[in-house]
């Protein structure tokens, strides 16, 4: 009787427990040094960032994933970290499975920067990651937009760390 009393309030705390966060996938590289050169240019300098958007969390819903919203710009050495980490394959496949990715490029912080100011962001240093629900519009990492402005003195394992973190 102690044994099912003791196994019923084990299963009452987990169900009341929030959902935990996915497992990072294990990375391959253990350096930024290691990325594939030359790092990718992921910005479209020509989009209109709220179509981008807009198209993006639609896509989002419909395939039950998280929406992150990457601004940035090709100049941005950050930013090409960032990318560049995000093409490793252990990577990609964990971001494929889990999110809708959409870049947006602000230019030299003179572009796109209504997409910011619809999640409560203001461009300071880049790149700014949002994780949005689609359903709901919410930010799960408001206070934590520019976290990974210094991604290139990060690891790519950190980077994966950050990026399971929101999942879940």
């Amino acid at each position: 009787m102690k044994l099912v009393l003791a196994a019923a309030a084990v299963l009452a705390v987990l169900a009341a427990a929030p959902a935990a966060a996915a497992t990072a996938p294990q990375v391959s590289i253990a350096s930024v040094d290691q990325l594939t050169q030359p790092l990718p240019l992921p910005y479209d300098t020509d989009a209109v960032g709220k179509t981008q958007v807009d198209a993006a969390r639609k896509r989002a819903k419909a395939g039950h994933k998280l929406l992150l919203i990457d601004l940035g710009g090709n100049w941005c050495p950050d930013c090409r970290v960032l990318a560049g980490v995000m093409a490793v394959p252990e990577i990609k496949a964990f971001v494929d499975r889990h999110y809708e990715v959409v870049t947006v490029d602000i230019g030299r912080r003179d572009k796109n920067l209504d997409v910011a100011a619809a999640y409560g962001a203001t461009v300071k240093g880049v790149p700014i990651v949002m994780i949005v629900d689609p359903i709901t519009g919410q930010t799960r990492n408001p206070e934590r937009y520019a976290a990974l402005s210094d991604a290139r003195n990060m690891t790519p394992q950190a980077l994966a760390d950050w990026l399971a973190q929101w999942v879940g």
